[in-house]
């Protein structure tokens, strides 16, 4: 199957199941507790530099999505679209370097920070609330470094993840969360509660991403 027609079947089927559980009662979830600022990851401070644009923006309030059937379906298509347009490949095979970078799929490819990154800009040029698409960072199944999108709504936070098309509440994922932005601004980062990540002598965190 050719990827354009998988990309077709792949958005059928998920709007399919979005309307489905949409009309069965929208999902819910609890919202995850955070605590004060943290380092903000070295990847968000390249991106920036790179993308003043996107970063230079105004502190808001905090805002959640008012979850819909519209919104859910909207939420589901944009994952699925991303998914199947980007091809994984990893950091350094992508870029050619150990450092962190993040950035949009410019050329169809990138790991898990572009898949949420790319995510964040279409669902804002949709008319989503910055303030609820918030860049995460976690610990994966495996232990290692992994970087999601979380949708702050009135019904909870849930996941969009380049590993699943599948839109889960965040205590659904299995992972552990270490920080995010905050709603607020984007560009102040908050940890979790209970979380501990390592902290570089820089004051930067080091993940290494998959």
């Amino acid at each position: 199957m050719s990827r354009i027609a998988a990309f077709f079947l792949s958005a059928a089927l998920v709007f399919a199941g979005g309307a489905a559980e949409a009309s069965g009662g929208l999902p819910t979830s609890s919202f995850a507790v955070v605590g004060g600022e943290t380092s903000i990851p070295y990847g968000w401070i390249d991106f920036c530099q790179r993308q003043p644009q996107e970063c230079s923006q105004p502190v808001l309030p905090s805002r959640d999505v008012k979850l819909d059937a519209a919104t859910w379906r909207a939420l589901n298509h944009i994952n699925a679209q991303v998914n199947a347009a980007i091809e994984p490949v990893s950091n350094y095979d992508h870029w050619g370097t150990m450092l962190d970078h993040w950035d949009y799929p410019t050329d169809g490819k990138g790991d898990c920070k572009i898949y949420a990154l790319y995510k964040r800009k279409l669902l804002i040029d949709r008319g989503f609330p910055r303030q609820a698409l918030l860049m995460t960072i976690v610990r994966d199944h495996e232990g290692e470094g992994h970087a999601i999108l979380t949708v702050k709504t009135d019904h909870g936070d849930f996941i969009l993840d380049n590993l699943t098309n599948k839109i889960r509440p965040w205590t659904a994922t299995g992972y552990r969360f270490l920080k995010r932005q905050s709603q607020e601004d984007p560009n102040v980062w908050v940890s979790f509660a209970g979380a501990a990540p390592v902290v570089s002598r820089a004051g930067v965190a080091r993940i290494n991403y998959r």
